[in-house]
């Protein structure tokens, strides 16, 4: 069985950082955009503190993120400036391996965070930076806004050597993927795969096998891996999400998801356990 990669296997999370800091990695973020900061090899690197000094004057906020082993990391809200280049996370994230993918969603995700809980939901007053959560807190009625999660599940199906891809309107011409679909409230996690597997595409499942996650900061998805068997029903499409389903042969598939989704992961891992040969 593949193993899927733990991006943040050594990071550390926190909110306040120590008074002296040797080493330090900074993720620039404007809106839901990233800074772009290529080496001479064209892969994607954090930004240094001589590299922070260069664009004080665009600087807006910055938020702790915690460590990683001796490196601070920090996410700094800036606004144009020149020198600066931004890209939108989803367009630059093959740029990314998983150690520094998982910390720059983390650095988007944060300040996204920050700016849509500025004012209390509840009452409508001023928030205040909790203390020492990473939280926002009406002062007023007492209520604390942590960073949102919305969990949801992604899942293959499969029928011995065929498996069930989709695409969505959204989707480049000919990509197919997996399932994926949000928990609602009051349900289990097994209960949303059934229902999202049965909505989208009008089969049912059974023997659900979770694999692993991966945070999907578009924007603030926590994604739950799964296969699942097929057991019965014909493809109906649930057509205002999904353009087309099919059934693929195993050794026949059309385009699918680079190797940094959990989509292109799970595919991998049944293709594994088959004994056929998976493309790099």
């Amino acid at each position: 069985m593949f193993t899927w990669p733990e991006p943040n296997k050594s990071f550390v999370s926190a909110t306040t950082s120590s008074e002296t800091i040797d080493k330090a990695w900074y993720f620039l973020v404007k809106g839901s955009e990233i800074a772009v900061n290529l080496d001479a090899q064209e892969r994607w690197q954090p930004f240094t503190e001589m590299d922070v000094a260069r664009f004080s004057a665009a600087e807006q906020g910055r938020h702790f993120l915690g460590s990683m082993g001796d490196i601070a990391c920090f996410a700094i809200e800036v606004n144009d400036s020149p020198g600066l280049s931004f890209s939108a996370l989803r367009m630059v994230l093959g740029k990314f391996d998983h150690l520094m993918a998982g910390l720059v969603g983390r650095a988007v995700q944060v300040c996204n965070w920050f700016h849509n809980h500025q004012f209390c939901g509840k009452c409508g007053a001023k928030t205040i930076i909790h203390k020492q959560d990473r939280a926002m807190l009406c002062r007023e009625c007492g209520i604390a806004s942590y960073p949102r999660l919305s969990p949801s599940i992604i899942v293959l199906v499969h029928r011995g050597e065929e498996v069930l891809l989709a695409r969505n309107h959204r989707f480049p011409d000919g990509v197919y993927s997996t399932l994926a679909g949000f928990v609602e409230p009051g349900e289990s996690i097994e209960q949303t795969l059934v229902r999202e597997v049965g909505e989208e595409v009008g089969v049912n499942v059974k023997n659900l096998e979770y694999l692993g996650s991966q945070p999907w900061p578009f924007p603030d998805s926590l994604m739950l891996g799964f296969h699942a068997e097929y057991d019965s029903g014909d493809i109906v499409l649930q057509e205002e999400e999904i353009a087309d389903a099919q059934w693929f042969r195993c050794d026949n598939l059309p385009a699918i998801p680079g190797k940094k989704a959990i989509s292109r992961w799970l595919i991998d891992d049944y293709l594994h356990k088959l004994g056929i040969a998976v493309s790099p």
